[in-house]
């Protein structure tokens, strides 16, 4: 059935796009296609039916029926949609008793709203040019409106989702697409350093936040860092942004020092002594 999604998919989008373009296409070929992408739409669902039952989770059971990377795309388009109810709502992501969270997304701020509001003139504008086309002004004015919605999600997933500091480890996130688990035993050094290019280079990370990062973190040890599209790969620096760069500089300190102090008290505490041998 991938396969013919494969097919079926792309055929479809060249049907609807002939379609917006006035071609005039035959009622059989209309009928035939959204009859075999309803078809294709049940298959899907009774197969995924079937996988729950024999066990898999929800995400193994997607997939097995839909390519990965396209659960990728669609899994960030569903992040983006989520945080902008979380921007709205105030509510962080990923919080919690004993979790600190640095913000990073203050730099970006009016970059985004910037983009948004051009994304709002040209949805306007091009509204105004496809009046008297009425399919066209539809599916152009669709698109615009999600465009819009896609910029401010971005913004909205960086405001939710922002660093988070735990006892044993630094959550390094950027919008919906980046989350990195740094355990701190394998932090060596910890700097704060303005920069405003990053050349790429294997094995590091940089997460800039309106073309700067302010933070380098060195480990002794490689994390993996997701992408989008593609396996993740392991990085060994990592460079991002907060807000306030030199409090997280200090709070990381302070959780490696405690972190440090409870594995030394925990590898020198004193073994239990032996129960006494019971008398005869």
């Amino acid at each position: 059935m991938r396969y013919v999604a494969y097919v079926l998919l792309p055929a479809e989008f060249v049907l609807v796009v002939c379609l917006v373009a006035g071609v005039r296409v035959p009622g059989g070929v209309v009928l035939g296609a959204e009859v075999a992408v309803g078809a294709l739409l049940v298959v899907e669902g009774v197969g995924y039916l079937r996988l729950r039952r024999s066990g898999l989770s929800r995400r193994g059971a997607l997939e097995r029926l839909v390519p990965e990377p396209v659960l990728r795309l669609a899994g960030h388009e569903l992040r983006l949609l989520a945080s902008l109810v979380r921007w709205v709502a105030r509510r962080p992501h990923g919080l919690g008793p004993g979790v600190r969270a640095f913000p990073h997304a203050r730099d970006q701020a009016a970059l985004m709203y910037g983009f948004a509001f051009v994304c709002v003139v040209e949805t306007v504008g091009m509204s105004y040019l496809l009046a008297d086309w009425p399919v066209a002004h539809a599916v152009v004015l669709v698109l615009d409106a999600y465009t819009v919605l896609f910029v401010l999600g971005l913004h909205a997933a960086s405001a939710t989702r922002p660093h988070l500091l735990a006892e044993d480890a630094l959550r390094v996130r950027q919008a919906a697409h980046v989350d990195v688990r740094v355990p701190l035993e394998r932090i060596a050094a910890v700097r704060h350093e303005s920069l405003f290019s990053h050349e790429k280079a294997d094995g590091e990370l940089n997460l800039a936040v309106g073309s700067q990062t302010s933070l380098t973190v060195e480990l002794t040890e490689p994390v993996l860092a997701p992408r989008l599209l593609g396996p993740p790969r392991p990085v060994r620096v990592v460079r991002l942004h907060a807000d306030d760069a030199r409090a997280l500089v200090r709070a990381l300190g302070e959780a490696r020092e405690l972190r440090g102090e409870a594995l030394t008290r925990a590898r020198t505490a004193p073994c239990p002594s032996p129960d006494p041998p019971s008398s005869a």
